[in-house]
């Protein structure tokens, strides 16, 4: 019989139940459920539907039983930044917001009037996001105190999904990194930053390593489902786990777990806080076994995704880059990380504003919009590239893509061009695929991270592009 393991992989538009086995050495994945995600509007706020995800994730489980491949444990990945808040009864305290959410607007300028930037970062080595979480507690600290007040922990969301499944509260590191409120070089809570702003310290659970194990299933979930099972902390920030996938075991190896965001980086044994870094707006994230996950949040492929939307979803992707080729030679570009396109109300509207502003000829149709689009995206990259040598004085040999935009063959080949560099894209299934390895890893499937990255090199279809 085969031991089944259980990625649950949730995302800002869908979540995935992933069953994953090793079958001659090698990973098998199976996808067994899917459900739809998103913010909900309430008023003028942008809330995550907690209720909707956790009903999904045991609708998820029972179908484990139905298959009877019933999982021997699971993990659960989300997005960074977002969080619950639970009161002395363990209920939810306030609202759970979304990173999208305007209410942080100003945030940081804000924060930096107690916390210098450049003392804030020599501290966490986060990069500036206007949704971290020090933002989104700050804010609510000013228009929502009487929440805070109540709140006995935050949980970052897959940790609060785990708490609702077992009853046990624990924190995970590579999560709660990307906070922007955890130490760099302690890789715990920094109590110093967090009492200079005022936030309850007596919220913040300390740190668990990616393969802790939580607990068993509560038993009223057990008998819902059907079966127990051994609920796993895994490197629950999606990138941690998409990270682990890269199917390299060199000391340095560039790659861009690409999706909704492109997350551009080098992994590091430590954390790169210097003004270089800073000014350049890279983060460090925590990774498996307290590697740091230098990187830099790029738009991705959001741009693309709402602009098909905006078209009622009349295109496939394919055949939004058959149109971007079709007009290669239209020559208008965007800065692709400009916060302008985070949450615009109309993308494409905000796209042609921008490309006005600077000049330039604004597109026509929608081969033109998506060629500006993805040769943008390409030259982010290309941006970012040299950023990452620049700082860390190294070369890079390739370009590593994983996730789901590594099936973008398009962009893949714009990326190679823009880059001078080889790209070796795959797995596309990266983050459920470094959840399984993490919890495969703790059961002794494999030895260690090394051993699990040549079997996702053996296992999964790898492709490589060389620069035209």
């Amino acid at each position: 019989m085969s031991e089944y393991y259980l990625a649950v992989d949730i995302g800002a538009s869908s979540g995935r139940h992933i069953l994953g086995t090793i079958e001659n050495g090698k990973m098998v994945l199976e996808e067994i459920y899917r459900f739809e995600n998103g913010m909900k509007h309430e008023g003028a706020s942008l809330l995550w539907d907690t209720e909707h995800l956790f009903s999904e994730i045991v609708n998820g489980l029972k179908k484990c039983k139905e298959i009877g491949k019933t999982p021997k444990s699971m993990g659960i990945d989300t997005w960074g930044v977002d969080y619950v808040l639970l009161d002395a009864d363990d209920k939810v305290a306030g609202k759970t917001y979304g990173y999208r959410d305007h209410r942080t607007d100003g945030y940081p300028e804000k924060v930096y009037k107690t916390i210098p930037e450049a003392e804030l970062y020599s501290h966490t080595g986060t990069q500036k996001q206007v949704f971290n979480t020090i933002f989104q507690l700050s804010a609510l600290k000013d228009t929502e105190p009487e929440v805070l007040d109540k709140a006995e922990a935050m949980l970052m969301m897959p940790d609060y999904f785990g708490f609702r499944l077992t009853g046990v509260k624990k924190q995970e590191y590579t999560n709660a990194t990307t906070s922007g409120l955890i130490n760099a070089k302690t890789n715990d809570w920094d109590k110093e930053l967090i009492g200079k702003l005022g936030l309850p310290e007596k919220i913040f659970l300390s740190p668990v390593k990616p393969g802790t194990k939580l607990g068993s299933l509560k038993s009223e979930i057990r008998d819902e489902v059907g079966f127990d099972l051994t609920v796993m902390v895994i490197g629950s920030h999606d990138t941690a786990s998409a990270v682990m996938s890269v199917p390299s075991t060199a000391d340095d190896t560039l790659y861009i777990s690409s999706g909704t965001w492109s997350l551009m980086g080098v992994e590091n044994l430590t954390a790169v806080t210097s003004d270089a870094a800073r000014e350049a707006n890279f983060t460090n994230e925590g990774g498996y076994d307290y590697r740091y996950r230098f990187l830099k949040n790029i738009m991705g492929l959001w741009m693309i995704q709402q602009v098909r939307h905006e078209l009622n979803d009349g295109y496939s992707f394919a055949e939004l880059c058959d149109m971007a080729e079709q007009e290669k030679a239209f020559p208008s570009r965007v800065e692709a990380n400009d916060p302008r396109f985070l949450s615009p109300e109309n993308m494409q509207e905000e796209i042609k504003k921008a490309i006005k502003e600077t000049g330039q000829k604004e597109p026509e149709n929608v081969g033109q919009m998506a060629t500006v689009i993805y040769q943008s995206l390409a030259e982010a990259y290309a941006k970012t590239l040299k950023e990452i040598e620049s700082i860390t004085g190294k070369h890079y040999e390739a370009v590593n893509i994983i996730g789901g935009g590594s099936k973008a063959a398009y962009l893949n080949q714009l990326t190679a061009n823009a880059c001078k560099r080889k790209v070796i894209a795959g797995p596309d299934e990266g983050t459920a695929i470094g959840n399984l390895m993490c919890q495969m890893i703790s059961e002794g499937d494999f030895k260690d991270l090394k051993d699990a990255r040549e079997s996702v090199a053996r296992s999964f279809d790898i492709k490589e592009y060389s620069p035209l």
